[in-house]
C-alpha cells in the first residue's frame, strides 16, 4: 500500500507510487494557476486549460508519479530502473505479447505529476492527502527522476507535463493495460545501482542502433 493507518487515523508510512498505462497516444495540456485562491475569485479561476500542449508521445507508456513525504533518491532511482525494464509491450520482432520494454520498442514515455495518488480516504469522506510530499521538495525529484530517466532513454522520447500546472492528460489507453507500481518499504535498507546511461552504442550486423544491447545491460543491474 502507499500509505498505512493507524487506529488513530494517522499516517505512518508512505510509499512512491507510479500509474504506469500502455499507450497507443497521450498528450498533456495546461496553464499554470497561482496556488493561493484570490479573495473574490471569478468565474475564470482557475483559468481553463489551454491549447498549449506540454508533452505528447505516440506509443508507450504514460506515467502517473506520486511521489511521498519519505521518498529519497533511492526510490527515484529504483522506480526509474523499474519502469525502463518494464516488459508490456509486444516484441519488435517476434511479435511476442508482454516481452519488450521502452528501449526495445524505441517508444516513448509521458511522465506527469500526480500528488492525489498519495492520498488516503480510510477516515471520511475528504482525500487526506498528507502522505504527500510538499511541493517546494517534491519538484526538486522530480526534476530529478526526469534527468535519470533521460540518462537511459534518448532524451526526445522522455516528455512531461508541466509541474504545479493545471492539467488536462490525454490518454489513449491500449488494451486497456493499467499497472500500479509502489516502492518496496525496505528500500531503504538496500542499495540502488543506477541505470546505466546509453552512450557509445555499438551498431550490430544489420545496421540497428543498439538500443536491444542497452536493454540487455538493464537486465543485469
Amino acid at each position: 500500500a502507499v500509505v498505512s493507518t493507524q487506529s488513530t487515523g494517522r499516517i505512518n508510512l508512505s510509499r512512491m507510487r507510479a500509474i504506469v498505462q500502455k499507450v497507443t497516444k497521450a498528450s498533456v495540456t495546461g496553464e499554470r494557476y497561482p496556488r493561493v485562491c484570490p479573495p473574490d475569485p471569478s468565474p475564470t479561476y482557475p483559468p481553463s486549460v489551454g491549447d498549449r500542449t506540454t508533452g505528447s508521445i505516440g506509443k508507450g507508456m504514460c506515467v502517473l508519479l506520486g511521489i511521498s513525504r519519505t521518498d529519497t533518491e533511492k526510490e527515484i532511482q529504483w522506480m526509474v530502473n523499474k519502469l525502463v525494464k518494464l516488459r508490456i509491450f509486444d516484441h519488435p520482432e517476434s511479435g511476442k505479447p508482454w516481452d519488450a520494454d521502452l528501449l526495445q520498442c524505441n517508444y516513448g514515455i509521458l511522465v506527469v505529476s500526480q500528488f492525489t495518488l498519495q492520498c488516503v480516504v480510510n477516515k471520511g469522506t475528504r482525500p487526506d492527502f498528507h502522505g504527500a510530499m510538499h511541493s517546494e521538495e517534491s519538484i526538486v525529484l522530480f526534476r530529478l527522476f526526469l534527468r535519470r530517466l533521460r540518462e537511459v532513454v534518448p532524451g526526445e522520447l522522455v516528455q512531461e507535463g508541466e509541474f504545479g500546472a493545471f492539467m488536462q492528460v490525454h490518454i489513449q489507453n491500449d488494451g486497456p493495460v493499467t499497472i500500479p507500481i509502489d516502492s518496496p518499504e525496505s528500500l531503504s535498507q538496500q542499495k540502488v545501482k543506477p541505470a546505466k546511461p546509453q552512450k557509445q552504442q555499438k551498431k550490430n550486423k544489420e545496421g540497428d542502433t543498439g538500443v536491444e544491447n542497452v536493454a540487455e545491460q538493464l537486465e543485469k543491474l
